[in-house]
């Protein structure tokens, strides 16, 4: 090797080693990353306060009774009578199974309810709690029959609940001869019908109990551990010693009881027991729930949005009702946002995967 290759080769390896060229991310990558987190917050947190908001907006607009104090009465009382039945309804969806009969166990209990206080007579405090007990003995009932039925042998409690709604339905329209049940005690239907406290209907006030203690059974009893460990997954719970059937069995009678207490509340805001009473809240009840973040497939549901989801369903009804939107045109609203809520929680479960 000569003089002037040691050389070269010396100059060679004090010469600093290449470095590869900064990576840059490419701008439609940083693009579309930028729009699916955009996407990911409106499903998680945004979507359902915007809807609402610009809901209330737009009504106001066109509608200036939408935002008066009566108004606002009015609202509230309707948003009771749905958020209790949701809030039922999401602790079954919580266990990955559905409750179809929640029309009819508010039907059942208008009409036992009413019967048994026309039966007792009289009126004052004592008939009108026998009137409450009666209708949440339906709720028991009605629950345990589904609870059983779907968690011991394991029938998909779509199927059983459509069926359980058809027994309960006959059995009010048996039982009131299919007439509405009149006569109910005025202590009752004034109480817990038109009644407010500091200008709050009665309802709303059962209405928010019902939410303090659903949050409190959801966050710290271990029941509400049981409900989201079994709605993601039945074998893994149980392998942790999660009694599964129970678990099941008391998410059905809890939705089936909170559903017959919205169902007392709703007897004594038409003074009367109605066979047909309630039949709307089997899907209003679904997508309101839905709406609010619960999963269809279990294991997923948060309380707060669950109650704006309701709240957005009573809103679009009662703007709708005050600017003269058909009955039907309401079915076809309705019916779109159950479908909406459908592909927001698949694309929810897709992003979680």
């Amino acid at each position: 090797m000569t003089h002037a290759d040691v050389a070269s080769s010396a100059s060679d390896r004090d010469r600093p080693a290449p470095t590869d060229p900064p990576e840059r991310t490419p701008v439609g990558a940083a693009s579309h990353s930028a729009r699916r987190r955009t996407v990911d917050l409106l499903l998680h947190f945004g979507l359902l306060p915007v809807l609402l908001l610009v809901a209330v907006v737009t009504f106001s607009l066109i509608e200036p009774r939408f935002l008066t104090p009566l108004n606002g009465t009015n609202v509230s009382r309707q948003l009771s009578f749905l958020l209790i039945v949701t809030i039922g309804q999401m602790l079954v969806l919580l266990t990955a199974e559905i409750d179809m009969s929640v029309g009819a166990t508010i039907a059942l209990t208008s009409v036992v309810s009413s019967k048994v206080m026309t039966h007792v007579g009289g009126d004052g405090a004592g008939v009108l709690l026998l009137g409450v007990a009666a209708g949440l003995v339906v709720g028991l009932v009605v629950g345990l029959l589904n609870g059983l039925v779907v968690a011991r042998f394991k029938v998909p409690s779509f199927i059983v609940t459509i069926g359980t709604s058809s027994v309960a339905v006959g059995v009010a329209l048996l039982v009131s001869k299919g007439s509405p049940v009149t006569g109910l005690p005025p202590d009752f239907t004034r109480v817990l019908g038109t009644a407010q406290v500091a200008g709050v209907p009665v309802s709303f006030v059962v209405a928010l109990g019902v939410v303090a203690l659903v949050y409190v059974l959801l966050s710290w009893s271990v029941l509400g551990h049981y409900l989201f460990a079994v709605g993601g997954g039945e074998d893994a719970a149980r392998l942790v010693g999660v009694p599964v059937l129970r678990t099941k069995v008391t998410a059905f009678v809890l939705c089936s009881m909170l559903t017959s207490l919205a169902g007392v509340l709703l007897t004594a805001r038409v003074s009367s027991g109605q066979p047909t009473l309630g039949q709307e809240y089997v899907i209003l009840a679904i997508a309101a729930a839905v709406l609010g973040g619960t999963s269809f497939f279990g294991g997923e549901g948060r309380l707060g949005l669950v109650a704006v989801g309701a709240l957005l369903l009573v809103v679009l009804s009662n703007g709708m009702n005050l600017i003269r939107v058909p009955s039907y045109t309401q079915q076809v609203v309705l019916g779109s946002l159950l479908i909406a809520a459908v592909i927001i929680d698949r694309l929810r479960a897709r992003a979680a995967w």
